[in-house]
C-alpha cells in the first residue's frame, strides 16, 4: 500500500468549535433506532420538553440538565433488547414502539397488548407457554426490563460526563405521578422534574406522530394526575397552544431550532478527549444490544489500532480511525435482536435486514460534520475487495485503506468471539480461514499486520 494512501489528511475534529449538544443530538438518531421510533424522536422530545421547561420557569442550570436528559433519555434502551426478544419472541423494536401508545394503568389494555405481541407466528403450544409465563410474571418482568434500562442509561450518562441531575432524570424516566411507574416507584414531587418533563415529551411525540396535535394534547390531559404532573401538563398545553410550536416540531430544520434552545451560558465545546469518551460510550450502547456482541466494538477498535500502528499510521490518524471503529456497527441498533441472535441460518428477509445496518451507520454518522468523513469508512466494513460485499458492492481501490484495517479487525473478532450458531474459533483456525480470503475479502497487508501484532495483544486461543 503506497505511503501516500496511508497518510491522508485527517480532518480536524475536536478543535473546540463543535458544541457538545450538536454531537449528542446527532447521535440521538441512533437511540431512536433502538426504540423503533421515526428518525428524530429524541430531537423532537427535546423541542417539546424545552418549551415545557421554559414555560415552567426553570432556571438556566436546570434547563441545561433538562436538555441533555431529553436527548439521552433512551441511552439505556439497547440493554434490555435481548431480554425483550427472549420473553416475547418478536421484534423488540416494534414492541417498544407500540408499547409507548399503551396506558399501563389499564389492565385490559395491557392484557390485549401481551396477547397480541407475545410469540407472534410461533406454534400454538410454544406461544401458549410463552403467554402463560409473561402473564404470571408480568409485573416482575416489567420491573426487570425497566430497571435494566434505567440503570444502564444513567451509567451511560455519567460515563459521558454529565451531572447527577441528568443521570437521575434518565433513571427516573418511567416513574409516574401516581406512584405506579417503574424503577424506584417514586411519586409526585419525589420524581425529578427532568424525568417528569421527559416522560410527557415522549408520550406527546408518539401520539402526535399517529394522531397529530389534537391527539397529543388529549392524551396529555387524560394522563394528568396519573402518569403526569398536572403542572407539567398545564405548561405543555400553554406552550403548545401556539401554532409555531407544532410548526417547529415538523420543520425541516428542527435540529438547528432545537440546538438553539440550549441555554447559551451552558454551551459546552467538544475537544478531542470528549469525542473519544462519546465514541466509547456509544460503542457500549451498540454492544449492549446482544450478549453475543458484548465488547465487540472495543475489541475491533483494539485490533484496528494495533494494525494501524503496525502499518505506520500517525497518532492523529489512528485516533480518528479508532472512533470510526468504535462506531462502525451503530446501525445494528436498527436491526431486531431476534435476527442478530438467531442460532440458525437467516432467511432472505432477515438477511436483507442485516444488510441494512451499514447504511444506517452511514446515515447516523453523516448527520454530524466532524464524523462525516469517517461515515463511509465505518459503513464499508462489510465490503469485499472482489466486489461481493455489501451494502454497495464496492471493489478494489474503491475501498479505502482505513476501511480495510477495520474490516480485518472486525472479521477476526467475529471469528474468535462466540456467536449464536457456534462457539469461538481458536486464533490459529481464524487466521487460517482469513488467509483463504486474502486479496478477495481481506487486504493482505492488513492481515500480515494483524498476524504481527497478535502476540503482543495476548489474544486468548
Amino acid at each position: 500500500m503506497p505511503q501516500s494512501t496511508m497518510e491522508i489528511e485527517v480532518p480536524a475534529t475536536g478543535d473546540g468549535r463543535m458544541r457538545l449538544s450538536e454531537v449528542i443530538g446527532a447521535l440521538s438518531y441512533a437511540l431512536d433506532l433502538t426504540e423503533g421510533q421515526p428518525p428524530g424522536h429524541g430531537i423532537r422530545c427535546a423541542w417539546i420538553g424545552m418549551h415545557v421547561g421554559r414555560t415552567l420557569g426553570l432556571d438556566a442550570d436546570r434547563l441545561s440538565d433538562l436538555y441533555y436528559t431529553l436527548l439521552l433519555k433512551d441511552a439505556g434502551c439497547s440493554s434490555n433488547a435481548a431480554r425483550l426478544w427472549e420473553l416475547y419472541g418478536g421484534d423488540e423494536r416494534i414492541i417498544k414502539r407500540d408499547a409507548k401508545l399503551l396506558d399501563t394503568d389499564s389492565v385490559v389494555a395491557v392484557g390485549k397488548f401481551v396477547f397480541q405481541y407475545t410469540g407472534p407466528g410461533e406454534p400454538l403450544r410454544r406461544r401458549v407457554r410463552r403467554l402463560l409465563h409473561v402473564a404470571r410474571h408480568g409485573d416482575e418482568l416489567a420491573d426487570e426490563l425497566v430497571q435494566t434500562r434505567c440503570e444502564r442509561g444513567a451509567n451511560i450518562v455519567r460515563q459521558l460526563g454529565f451531572s447527577d441531575d441528568v443521570a437521575s432524570g434518565v433513571y427516573s424516566l418511567d416513574e409516574h405521578w401516581n406512584g405506579k411507574g417503574r424503577a424506584g416507584k417514586l411519586q409526585a414531587d419525589a420524581i425529578p422534574i427532568h424525568a417528569r418533563i421527559a416522560l410527557l415529551a415522549q408520550v406527546v411525540d408518539v401520539f402526535h406522530a399517529v394522531g397529530g396535535p389534537q391527539a397529543a394534547r388529549t392524551e396529555a390531559r387524560r394522563r394528568a394526575g396519573t402518569w403526569f404532573d398536572p403542572a407539567v401538563v398545564e405548561a405543555f398545553l400553554l406552550a403548545s397552544s401556539e401554532s409555531r410550536f407544532w410548526d417547529g416540531l415538523v420543520s425541516a430544520d428542527l435540529d438547528r431550532r432545537t440546538a438553539a434552545m440550549e441555554p447559551f451560558a451552558h454551551v459546552v465545546r467538544v475537544d478531542e478527549d470528549r469525542l473519544d469518551v462519546i465514541a466509547e460510550a456509544f460503542a457500549d450502547i451498540i454492544d449492549a444490544k446482544s450478549s453475543f456482541t458484548a465488547g465487540h466494538s472495543r475489541r475491533v477498535t483494539g485490533y484496528t489500532d494495533a494494525i494501524a500502528m503496525q502499518l505506520g499510521l500517525r497518532d492523529n490518524h489512528r485516533r480518528w480511525l479508532r472512533r470510526a471503529a468504535l462506531l462502525h456497527d451503530i446501525g445494528k441498533l436498527g436491526v431486531s435482536t431476534g435476527i442478530l441472535d438467531k442460532p440458525g441460518p437467516l432467511d432472505a428477509a432477515e438477511w436483507k435486514a442485516v444488510k441494512r445496518h451499514p447504511g444506517l451507520t452511514e446515515e447516523v454518522l453523516s448527520r454530524l460534520s466532524i464524523f462525516r468523513d469517517m461515515a463511509p469508512i465505518a459503513a464499508a466494513h462489510h465490503e469485499r475487495l472482489d466486489g461481493k460485499g455489501y451494502p454497495k458492492g464496492l471493489a478494489g481501490d474503491a475501498i479505502t485503506f482505513e476501511t480495510r484495517i477495520i474490516t480485518a479487525g472486525d472479521i477476526f473478532d467475529a471469528m474468535t468471539a462466540g456467536r449464536p450458531y457456534r462457539g469461538p474459533l481458536p486464533v490459529a483456525d481464524a487466521l487460517a480461514l482469513m488467509e483463504q480470503d486474502r486479496g478477495t475479502a481481506i487486504d493482505g497487508n492488513c492481515l500480515d499486520a494483524l498476524r504481527a501484532v497478535l502476540p503482543r495483544l495476548e489474544v486468548a486461543g
